[in-house]
């Protein structure tokens, strides 16, 4: 296939950026499972509104296209490990972004969870899953489709899409790569029969490439092989070239630290905005008292005492080690032990957590509510009516829970790592006294630390009522949009057309 000459010039320095073709495994409001979903759902959205084209593709999974509906076949596909026909169908996501689906019904239409079975379990055949859905998107970031259309950057995202800048690193004429690292923990990790069965090029399976102790990895592919690599805050940047956060992949990420970047992630206030959201009593830092019906609302919908004096304390999001909700059960006895305090859950994960929750939950339902499983109304709800937010994660690349709380006026709690460092700055007495102080933060991932810093929050919860109205409202005038972070993202998406990287094989 001939491209365009302006397409051709490798070295990008008469390229301006134009378009982006943004590949992703799951986007809101079409499928979430985790912060990743949010990221998807916005940024592009972001970035558009900047001026720049912007395209999404996912997989066709049947939640995904029963909520994209109406859908148009634009295009079939025969791909490399995969005997049946792909098509490529097309949309809209927010009515407005050009939203494209891989429909390979064998390996996307099933029920559930985009990656695990019904038993929580990894489906067995997910390299090849997301295999040939990388392939499909080198296909469209190729104009191999039948679409008429060459994106200047390919925009990807965790393990899933690990694979693209490598492919297109085999290409002599490509367009520009960036890979972002959503959490490194999710590496996307299969043994050489799956390599094989992918017909990925022998020469992936080395050090320099895929090859992963033994093993091969979709999201070295993403680090080894991209033009630019980000992370979603500054301190995680720093956290994954570490040996205590790099997964095994430090040495490389410390290699290609020069083309390592942190952007924390923005959100959407046209969502996120508690003087105009829908779903709960509106309210913002001018008429603050208004939180309070919040609380007796949320306080009735989940059957807690009705009482708006009661200190409220929310938790959001999946119910694994990693988020720390062990650390929150472990301090429990001890904190509705206090007079007038509650506690909120709202998630899913481990079964074994789970379990505790429905069982402490279940011996004191005046003090304690357990929502297991995900309900983005009620996230909306929990954080409007809660006082304070508990964020205990051992590590946290983003965290997008603890800046929805900000803006909502409910104080955070958090760890101080990654995207919660960036986001939270403590109530010490300086921080007080100059006005920035919005949250508490402590240094280590142990109850005993979290526990001292919520006997913080509760001694400053009784100190007169406008100093944590101070608090929290000066966490409410935070800035953390998608258009900050979108700016962000435009720079290095130059710099990534502007400096290609060199193929680590062949360097």
């Amino acid at each position: 296939m001939t491209l365009p000459p302006e397409y051709c010039d490798m070295s990008g320095q008469n390229s301006p950026l134009r378009s982006i073709l943004f590949a992703v495994s799951e986007a809101l409001p079409l499928i979430k499972t985790g912060g990743l979903a949010d990221v998807a759902g916005s940024l592009p959205i972001a970035l558009a509104d900047r001026g720049l084209d912007v395209r999404l593709v996912l997989p066709a999974y049947p939640q995904v296209v029963e909520r994209s509906i109406p859908l148009e076949p634009v295009s079939s596909l025969r791909l490399a490990g995969w005997s049946e026909p792909v098509r490529l169908l097309r949309s809209r996501l927010a009515g407005r972004i050009p939203l494209y689906l891989i429909d390979a019904p064998g390996l996307f239409d099933r029920a559930g969870n985009p990656y695990t079975n019904a038993s929580g379990n990894a489906w067995a055949d997910n390299a090849l899953r997301f295999g040939l859905f990388n392939r499909a998107v080198v296909a469209m970031a190729l104009d191999q489709t039948g679409l008429g259309w060459l994106p200047d950057l390919v925009h990807c995202n965790d393990w899933q899409t690990g694979l693209i800048p490598a492919l297109l690193s085999e290409e002599g004429s490509r367009p520009a790569t960036i890979f972002t690292v959503h959490n490194l923990s999710y590496q996307g990790i299969f043994d050489r029969t799956s390599f094989d069965q992918l017909r990925l090029p022998g020469e992936f399976w080395s050090p320099d490439g895929l090859e992963f102790h033994g093993a091969f990895s979709f999201i070295k592919g993403g680090l080894a092989f991209a033009d630019w690599i980000t992370t979603v805050s500054p301190a995680y940047a720093r956290e994954i070239c570490t040996p205590e956060l790099g997964c095994g992949l430090e040495g490389l990420l410390q290699h290609r630290s020069d083309r390592l970047q942190g952007v924390l992630n923005g959100i959407d206030y046209k969502s996120w905005d508690p003087a105009t959201d829908h779903t709960i009593t509106p309210f913002d830092a001018g008429n603050f008292h208004r939180k309070r019906l919040n609380k007796r609302q949320l306080q009735q919908e989940l059957g807690l005492q009705k009482d708006e004096s009661a200190l409220l304390f929310g938790h959001i999001g999946r119910l694994v080690r990693q988020k720390g909700v062990d650390l929150i059960l472990e301090i429990l006895p001890d904190l509705i032990s206090h007079e007038n305090t509650q506690v909120v859950f709202l998630g899913a994960g481990d079964p074994g957590l789970e379990r505790t929750l429905r069982r402490v939950a279940d011996q004191y339902p005046n003090r304690v509510a357990a929502f297991l499983g995900y309900d983005e109304a009620l996230s909306h709800r929990v954080e409007a009516a809660c006082d304070c937010f508990l964020m205990p994660s051992r590590f946290e690349p983003c965290g997008l829970n603890q800046i929805y709380s900000l803006r909502y006026g409910t104080v955070p709690i958090v760890h101080r790592t990654g995207g919660l460092s960036d986001t939270v700055i403590d109530a010490t007495p300086r921080n007080l006294l100059n006005g920035a102080a919005t949250g508490f933060v402590f240094d280590q991932p142990t109850a005993g630390s979290l526990w001292q810093a919520v006997e913080r929050a509760i001694a400053f919860r009784q100190r007169p009522e406008i100093w944590w109205q101070k608090l929290a409202t000066t966490g409410m005038e935070q800035d953390f949009s998608w258009d900050v972070s979108a700016s962000r993202y435009q720079e290095i998406y130059q710099k990534a057309i502007e400096h290609p990287a060199p193929n680590p094989i062949t360097e």
